[in-house]
Order: C-alpha cells, then sequence, then structure tokens
C-alpha cells in the first residue's frame, strides 16, 4: 500500500491530465444532468468511487477514519500568510475543541467568523474544512474560529447544535481578544454545519440577542425531511448521495425527534424577518440543491439582504477539494469575497 503522501501525488498527477483523456479514463463522454455539466475532475472522481461500498456499509467511527484519508487526498493546504492555535471553549456538554486561523494581515474592522464543518452531523473535524478557513481568514482579512463540534450518534441532536451556538456566543464576546470588533461575529457552515448557521441565527432571534454581522450557508441541509426534484435528480451523486443522506439523518436523529422541528429543519420556520444577512451557496450536482436556493428565496421573500450563488458544475463538499480540482478553489475563493463585501456591507 503506498503511503498517504505517495496516493496523494498519485491522485494529484491524474487529476492533471487533459480534460479529454480524465473524461475517457472516466468512461467517455460527460456527464449532464438537470441541465448542468460535471467538472471532468470530479467525474474522474465519482468514476473511481463507483466501485466503493457505501457509507451504509461502515460504523460512524469507520466512516470517520475513511472519510478523512479520502479528503486528505484532495485537500488543499494551509493559506500562506494565515497562522492558526487551538483553543477550547466551554460547552453545554463539556469542553469543545476549536482551531483560530488568523491572516498576517488582518482588518481591524473584519469581524470574527465562527465555522462549522459538513459531515451530516455524524462525521468530519477540524481537519475537514482547514484548507478553507484558512482562504476565509485571508481573504476576509479577519479571524475565523473553526468548531469541532460533537458528533452522532454518540451525541444526537442537539448536541452539536449546542456546541456551535455555545461556539458563537463565545467567539462574540471574545472577539476583541482576536483583534476583531467587539462584542459582534459572523456565523458560517458548509452541509449540516450550513444548518447550523441557519439555525444559530433564528435562535439567537427568538433569545432577543443581536443577529451576527453575516450568515455564510455553503450547501446548506436545512430540511432534513425534503423531497424536493433535486433530491431525485442527483440522488445518486458524488459524493453525496440519497442514501447517505439517510444514513446521516438515522445517526443524527433521535427516535422522538420530528423533522418537522425548525430546529433539525430551519427552512420549515414560518418567519425569516430581522435574520442576519446572507452569503447562500449551492453546488449543481448535489441532492442538497434545492434546499440552497429555496432557503436564499425565503430570507429574500422576508426582506434580507441575501446574495445566492449556484456552482454548477460543482458537486458537495467541494469545499474540501480545493487541492485537487482548480474548478472548488475557484469557487472557495468567490465565496470568500462575497463573504468580505458582507462584512462590508455591501449585500443588498
Amino acid at each position: 500500500m503506498p503511503s498517504p503522501a505517495t496516493q496523494r501525488l498519485i491522485v494529484h498527477t491524474l487529476l492533471s491530465l487533459p480534460t479529454s483523456i480524465l473524461r475517457l479514463m472516466a468512461g467517455g463522454g460527460v456527464v449532464y444532468q438537470g441541465g448542468r455539466t460535471l467538472d471532468p475532475r470530479l467525474q474522474y472522481l465519482a468514476a473511481q468511487n463507483r466501485s466503493a461500498p457505501p457509507m451504509s456499509m461502515f460504523t460512524p467511527d469507520e466512516a470517520r477514519r475513511g472519510g478523512a484519508a479520502t479528503l486528505a487526498l484532495v485537500a488543499g493546504g494551509l493559506e500562506p500568510g494565515v497562522g492558526f492555535e487551538a483553543v477550547s471553549i466551554d460547552g453545554p456538554g463539556g469542553t469543545i475543541p476549536a482551531r483560530l486561523y488568523r491572516p498576517v494581515v488582518q482588518d481591524a474592522q473584519a469581524p470574527l467568523m465562527v465555522f462549522a464543518h459538513f459531515g451530516g452531523g455524524v462525521i468530519g473535524d477540524l481537519e475537514t474544512c482547514h484548507a478553507f478557513c484558512s482562504i476565509l481568514a485571508k481573504t476576509g482579512r479577519g479571524p475565523v474560529l473553526s468548531v469541532d463540534y460533537r458528533l452522532a450518534p454518540e451525541h444526537r441532536f442537539p448536541a452539536g447544535l449546542e456546541d456551535v451556538l455555545a461556539a458563537y456566543r463565545w467567539g462574540r464576546d471574545n472577539a476583541e481578544r482576536f483583534g476583531a470588533p467587539a462584542a459582534q461575529a459572523a456565523i458560517g457552515g458548509d452541509s449540516m454545519g450550513g444548518n447550523f448557521a441557519a439555525v444559530v441565527c433564528q435562535e439567537l432571534k427568538k433569545a432577543g440577542e443581536p443577529q451576527p454581522v453575516l450568515q455564510l450557508l455553503i450547501y446548506p441541509w436545512v430540511d432534513v425531511a425534503c423531497e424536493s426534484a433535486s433530491m431525485s435528480t442527483y440522488g445518486d451523486a458524488f459524493p453525496l448521495n440519497r442514501a447517505t443522506l439517510d444514513w446521516f439523518a438515522g445517526h443524527y436523529l433521535g427516535p422522538g425527534d420530528s423533522p418537522a422541528d425548525p430546529r433539525l429543519s430551519p427552512l420549515r420556520a414560518k418567519d425569516f424577518s430581522g435574520l442576519a444577512p446572507a452569503v447562500v451557496v449551492s453546488a449543481g450536482f448535489d441532492p442538497l440543491l434545492d434546499q440552497g436556493e429555496a432557503y436564499a428565496r425565503r430570507l429574500k421573500e422576508a426582506g434580507v439582504p441575501t446574495v445566492y450563488r449556484c456552482y454548477d458544475a460543482l458537486a458537495h463538499a467541494f469545499t474540501a477539494f480545493t487541492g485537487a480540482v482548480p474548478a472548488a478553489d475557484i469557487a472557495c475563493r468567490e465565496i470568500a469575497g462575497l463573504v468580505r463585501e458582507g462584512f462590508e456591507g455591501r449585500i443588498a
């Protein structure tokens, strides 16, 4: 078995081949679904993944180890000009590990961003969004606090959500320590992390607390029982498919939890008014595509300043593919630029 470094080199070398060769190696032709054409590098990776066992064949711990090893092959590195340190936060279930990123060139007016990684509430850790958080820090020119929240099924709903909410409040209350404006922060996340970020805004509203400066929702899972068209059109997509979503939900929800609970499915909330300005992003080849679009629409209808982007050629989890898929790297930098615009109040 080649070493992880050798495996990474092999993957990067293969993915650097011309598009025509990659498509040929993936079975020929293009992948065209729902009016979208899949990026050739993701097409190749999807083809290589077809023979892999589904996630439902693994225990959560096995899925965590396997997912981490796979993502390490395609992940980007730490952005130049960004440093990081470990921090610990007192949470409702004990200490919450976190990682604080700071750019060398920091804008004293840029707020701290609290960020929650993807993984369906079951897998993922601080490495999952390591490269992307450093991109956010450098382009946003402010600190980013990445949260290693509790995972299911060891800690089912609402444990992870409660950790992210506690981390947001801690970040907001300690922002000045990290060179950011006092008593304010932004919140962000991708997939289940996007769910948490959306719910945090709704929970703060209920509590009568000020809203975050900005909410960043990347391919958010905001309705755990959604049956929209994209759940069928992209139900067999790579790396996230319908079966994996069901596996996540089976571990994350407890027997008495209702998908209609807005803390599980924030898209089902009745009132979206007064929530934080938003940057909402979808991936084209993603069963969750419709959910991000629907959430952005609900925010706009409620008068919330919102920017929506869909990266048609990309797939779910693209924030973790910046080291091997150039289109994913470009998208992540564009998203970070939108965050910077949001910090400057330029979202209409």
